[in-house]
């Protein structure tokens, strides 16, 4: 008997997770590239597209736009 994995349909949290996970490797990108030993709060901030009164300034997940030409 062959079993069948079905696939659900991903979740809020799932959404979540990979959202979480992309930021981590955005953070990565820009700790790698940094000319510094450690990313200031305030390049934190701007790799994460957080403003400076903690809400986010955009609504979508921030791509590796900058970092897609190294």
């Amino acid at each position: 008997m062959t079993q069948v994995v079905t696939l659900s349909a991903p979740t809020a949290q799932d959404r979540v997770a990979l959202a979480e996970i992309e930021l981590c490797g955005e953070l990565m990108i820009a700790a790698s590239t940094a000319l510094e030993d450690r990313l200031s709060p305030d390049r934190i901030d701007e790799v994460l597209n957080v403003g400076a009164d903690g809400c986010e300034r955009a609504a979508t997940v921030p791509r590796q736009q900058l970092y897609h030409r190294l």
